[in-house]
């Protein structure tokens, strides 16, 4: 199966990221970071909405009993199904005027991952941290410039990471528990074709890369090995993530950020959000499940 990504959808962001599928309504949930949104398009309906924050959303995953957690640049929060904000879970384990959260979603047992961006870029100062169910945030991971790619594997052994800034993937095992061992690099990019950023993984064990200022998405083998590789008609995708009925949509978010009005003329398409019929189904994100009160 060979197809071309084509929009879903008259919409054009700024720096849309953390595309999220809930099959209980067959929706696209998206976060535009710079316009401080959360969107959300219903694919049979066509029916949009958006919910408006004060801060930048860095990324965010549903919640099992409705509405969303959200990592803002000061902290993360709980929202209500029309996005208020109920509860601070915690602050931003950074200096939040100089990293925002960035990448982030949920493994198979509901935990909220979240990783931050180091904007002055002088040494890895970002982290990720992870929320559990009793709303307890732990930094994971350290050593970062721009946390990114974070994916689970379907057979729960492996956690997958990207640093953009650092053209790198990173592959961490999991003990039984969903515990993080020692990160190990798992593959390297060279400068100028482009940079791996979010990701997601499907059922057969391979991660799917949206390759920032690459043009294409890449799917590689669990050895790294390059399998497939789809061209885009912009410059700069962002993330990937699977759904549709049988889990075989990939939906593809991409931005406009930094580029110039003659790029823009050159590549309207920049900050769409594309869609992609693939051949393998993709591994479900779990909603973020909280401890029963």
């Amino acid at each position: 199966m060979k197809n071309n990504p084509t929009p879903i959808v008259d919409y054009l962001g700024e720096l849309p990221e953390c595309p999220t599928w809930d099959a209980d309504t067959q929706s696209l949930f998206w976060t535009d970071i710079l316009k401080k949104q959360i969107h959300r398009y219903q694919l049979h309906t066509g029916q949009k909405n958006i919910f408006h924050f004060d801060e930048e959303v860095g990324c965010f995953a549903l919640r099992e009993c409705g509405g969303f957690i959200v990592a803002m640049r000061s902290g993360i929060w709980l929202t209500a199904p029309d996005g208020t904000l109920t509860q601070k879970v915690c602050d931003n384990p950074n200096n939040p005027q100089l990293a925002r959260f960035n990448d982030g979603g949920t493994d198979w047992l509901g935990r909220f991952y979240a990783g931050t961006y180091w904007a002055p870029r002088d040494y890895n100062g970002a982290l990720l941290c992870r929320v559990d169910a009793a709303l307890k945030t732990t930094v994971v991971q350290c050593n970062i410039l721009g946390a990114n790619g974070l994916a689970f594997s379907a057979d729960k052994q492996w956690m997958y990471t990207s640093d953009t800034p650092n053209h790198v993937i990173y592959r961490t095992p999991l003990d039984e528990d969903g515990e993080p061992g020692q990160r190990q690099t798992w593959k390297t990019f060279p400068h100028g074709n482009g940079r791996p950023d979010g990701a997601a993984m499907d059922v057969e064990g391979c991660y799917w890369s949206a390759l920032f200022d690459g043009w294409r998405i890449a799917r590689f083998s669990p050895q790294g090995d390059v399998l497939e590789e789809y061209a885009l008609p912009v410059r700069c995708p962002t993330m990937v993530c699977f759904g549709g009925k049988d889990m075989k949509t990939l939906f593809i978010t991409t931005t406009r950020e930094n580029m110039t009005a003659e790029e823009i003329n050159e590549r309207p398409l920049s900050g769409a959000i594309f869609t992609l019929q693939v051949a393998v189904a993709g591994v479900a994100k779990a909603k973020f499940r909280e401890s029963q009160k």
